[in-house]
């Protein structure tokens, strides 16, 4: 049970299973931080809900960002610590895009905003997941090359 913990939870891989797997525990704690601050900022400062959207989302990609790095992305390529992060926010501002309008789309259909948080979150996780892997394939083969 112990070498199985360790292989989910710490041991550096390139294994696209156990990453998705650490993605969705990352992922789970990331949008609970993304939704805690959405309805902290809508319920408790008065916010509209779609500027409490944003300020939740930049929370939750920032949690995303620093775990995705140390727990699923560990032995991906060794870039350049500010063009990563500026890479992986470029992904997070399209996925923020995505966010922001099917918050809105959902919502104006006559779901709670809550629940079009949830449906969003599920959409906007399966581009970031994939988007976040290309990128890395990508500058690996490209340091591979020696570009």
């Amino acid at each position: 049970m112990k070498k199985l913990l360790y292989k989910l939870f710490i041991e550096k891989t390139n294994d696209i299973k156990i990453q998705l797997f650490r993605y969705l525990f990352v992922g789970g704690f990331a949008a609970v931080v993304n939704i805690g601050a959405l309805y902290i900022f809508t319920e408790v400062f008065n916010l509209y809900y779609l500027i409490s959207n944003v300020l939740g989302f930049i929370l939750g990609l920032i949690t995303n960002y620093l775990l995705s790095k140390w727990l699923v992305f560990a032995k991906e390529s060794q870039v350049n610590k500010a063009l990563e992060f500026f890479i992986y926010a470029l992904i997070g501002v399209v996925g923020l895009g995505f966010d922001t309008l099917f918050m809105w789309l959902f919502t104006s259909a006559g779901l709670y905003y809550m629940i079009s948080k949830i449906i969003s979150t599920v959409l906007v996780f399966i581009w970031n997941f994939f988007a976040r892997k290309g990128l890395y394939f990508i500058v690996g083969k490209i340091k591979k090359k020696g570009m």
